[in-house]
């Protein structure tokens, strides 16, 4: 793991799009912040054998906070479906589909590893809602059901086009992997993904409707367990934090991988991050060893913003 040197108190002005599609301006700069808790806590993954990607970046002037292997292209389950919703989204503003379409399914392989709409008596939902569904709760068969709609190769063209050179959506989510199918769903960098979530919020994602489309369905993501868990928000209600605490933020899970990737920012500062790690998930503790490195991050974060 490797810091470079500490951004100045003066900083460019930085904005977010929040739901109404306007940006608001940055605060005044962090000063001086260290996250020397989360390269400890990493660095002792790492040597167990564990494999760590990580970046944090200012998200007012860009400057790197914390740098560890961010160019590594590594699995990142869920997370991948990112781009997918930029795919999405954009072309609801294309007009080239519809957010009221109705996808029936029936239509669609079941998924039964996780979600909620295998759950729900709905027979059908539209792609807007589905959106809703894979960006919050990493629902596979909501994401599937886009990726259906949309097509893998213009989300691939799509991650070509935001310059993700290192990151992919392989595949659909599955029950079982065979050896004709890919063997991950996605694919990324740290260094990728925290710059991707910086745009996003600073709405240079596209264009500045698309950008707020894509940062209001990741708001309402559920997973607050990870870097999160240390913010204090309500999983269920965090759009709008009454203490002026912008997060957005989307997760990866899969066996012996964790991923998560999204900004934060209160009324200091910002940073965009994005932490990779892929683990032999032999028992709970090894588990729980993760959790904890995320959790730590989330700390130095919270302290950074603050």
């Amino acid at each position: 793991m490797s810091t470079p040197s500490e951004p100045t108190r003066g900083t460019d002005a930085a904005r977010r799009a929040n739901r109404g599609g306007t940006r608001r301006p940055r605060r005044s700069g962090a000063g001086r912040r260290s996250f020397t808790s989360t390269m400890k806590a990493l660095e002792g993954v790492a040597e167990s054998g564990m494999q760590v990607s990580v970046r944090v970046d200012d998200l007012d002037g860009g400057a790197e906070l914390l740098v560890g292997d961010d160019i590594t292209s590594m699995p990142i389950a869920g997370l991948g479906i990112v781009p997918l919703l930029i795919e999405t989204a954009a072309r609801f503003e294309s007009g080239e589909l519809s957010p009221l379409e109705i996808v029936e399914k029936e239509t669609l392989d079941p998924v039964g590893a996780s979600g909620l709409w295998r759950h729900l008596l709905a027979p059908a939902l539209p792609l807007a809602d589905l959106a809703v569904l894979a960006a919050s709760a990493g629902d596979p068969l909501a994401a599937n059901a886009l990726l259906a709609r949309v097509g893998l190769p213009a989300v691939r063209a799509r991650i070509d086009d935001l310059g993700l050179t290192r990151s992919a959506l392989m595949d659909s989510f599955r029950d079982r992997r065979g050896p004709d199918d890919a063997p991950h769903v996605a694919v990324g960098s740290a260094r990728e993904y925290a710059r991707l979530f910086a745009s996003l919020v600073n709405a240079d994602v596209v264009s500045p409707a698309v950008s707020a489309q894509v940062s209001e369905w990741l708001s309402f993501g559920n997973d607050l367990s990870l870097v999160a868990s240390a913010t204090g928000l309500d999983p269920f209600g965090h759009d709008d934090d009454e203490h002026g605490l912008l997060f957005v933020n989307k997760t990866g899970r899969a066996v012996g991988v964790r991923a998560e990737a999204g900004v934060l920012a209160g009324p200091r500062a910002g940073a965009a991050y994005a932490l990779f790690v892929c683990f032999d998930d032999l028992s709970i503790a090894h588990r729980l060893r993760v959790h904890e490195a995320f959790r730590t991050l989330g700390v130095d974060l919270m302290e950074f913003v603050f």
